[in-house]
């Protein structure tokens, strides 16, 4: 079955030569606001990038203009990772580099910390029409010895059941140094993952749950966070490692604090190594999850469906064949959900496409 669809973001338009790294959030008036990286000259991890938004007013069928909210000069900002508060406000976490600084040169330890990946916030009022100056936040949300550093990328939460109601947690990954002598730093035994905790609706910020993988075969990389209905955090991130499973799973049972147990596979997932989405349905009882489903290539983007907390998976929904990269889910109403993902005719990265698909036989 064709669901509704519409294009908020085309490579080569407006400016851009390419347009990556979806979020999306629904704020408290309904609208729908749908972040991304704007990549100036390539469609390249660095360079010149900013974090752009545009807005819809009746559920993703149509989109406002483009909005530039974060910009550091000709250099990056980026991996936004946006959260509602209760009273409206929007937040937007993300991080910030110099132009050169490469993914590979950080975790060689090849860029000043001044140059690398730093963490930054602002905030909007008014679902998104005017921005907050940038606050940076880095000494309380980064370790010294962390090279490698990235929030999300996809939307953070807001905790709404149990004893820990109002804490914001926004999921993140991180590298460190080698080691081994001779390592180069790159390894993906020295990748990890983290959360990021506010208890002040993002006026203070704190490391919760962070840690390496268990095993050489487990590197969480690139988090995804839903809540339960019973206040525990489910996360399910990326397998940075060469292994047979692509994706792992962990959760919190105080907020976010620390983990229950290590990360382990999610066998059920399959897929190739690729970012992507989890999204709870307190009324309907199932967790949701969206990427790729093609074993190999960034392709087949799918809508998966758990009936127990992430124990067990099952295919709900295939958008399409076509390529797909990166996405985010939202809850746009009581009978749909939204995704805005990477994808295209003939490669993954050619559009930013917003999907309305109902739960009437989804879950």
């Amino acid at each position: 079955m064709t669901y509704a669809s519409s294009v908020p973001y085309r490579a080569g338009t407006e400016g851009y030569a390419s347009f990556r790294i979806p979020a999306v959030v629904r704020a408290r008036s309904g609208a729908v606001l749908a972040f991304a990286e704007g990549r100036v000259d390539s469609a390249g991890d660095a360079g010149h990038i900013d974090i752009v938004l545009k807005r819809s007013t009746d559920g993703g069928r149509t989109w406002g203009p483009l909005r530039r909210v974060a910009r550091n000069g000709t250099a990056t900002a980026g991996n936004p990772a946006p959260v509602v508060l209760a009273g409206g406000r929007v937040l937007l976490v993300h991080v910030r580099a110099a132009a050169d600084a490469t993914e590979d040169r950080i975790r060689r330890g090849l860029v000043r910390p001044a140059d690398g990946r730093r963490v930054w916030l602002q905030h909007s009022d008014d679902d998104g029409a005017n921005w907050s100056p940038p606050r940076e936040i880095t000494d309380r949300t980064k370790l010294p010895g962390w090279r490698w550093y990235a929030t999300g990328p996809g939307h953070a939460l807001r905790l709404r059941h149990g004893p820990y109601a109002g804490r914001l947690v926004v999921p993140a990954n991180h590298s460190v140094p080698p080691t081994d002598p001779g390592d180069t730093g790159t390894e993906s035994r020295y990748e990890g993952g983290h959360l990021l905790l506010s208890d002040d609706d993002g006026a203070t910020w704190r490391i919760g749950a962070a840690g390496l993988g268990a095993a050489a075969t487990v590197a969480p990389n690139e988090t995804t966070a839903a809540e339960l209905p019973d206040g525990t955090v489910y996360l399910n991130a990326r397998n940075a490692a060469t292994a047979a499973w692509r994706r792992l799973d962990a959760v919190s049972t105080d907020g976010g604090e620390r983990l229950a147990a290590p990360f382990r596979p999610q066998a059920g997932l399959t897929g190739p190594r690729v970012q992507g989405s989890a999204l709870h349905l307190d009324d309907r009882g199932a967790l949701l999850f969206s990427g790729p489903a093609h074993p190999d290539a960034r392709a087949l983007m799918t809508v998966r469906a758990s009936r127990d907390g992430g124990l067990t998976w099952r295919p709900a929904h295939t958008v399409d064949g076509r390529p797909a990269g990166y996405g985010d889910l939202v809850r746009l109403d009581r009978d749909t959900v939204g995704l805005l993902h990477e994808t295209g005719d003939f490669g993954a990265y050619e559009t930013l496409t917003f999907r309305r698909i109902p739960l009437a036989g989804l879950v």
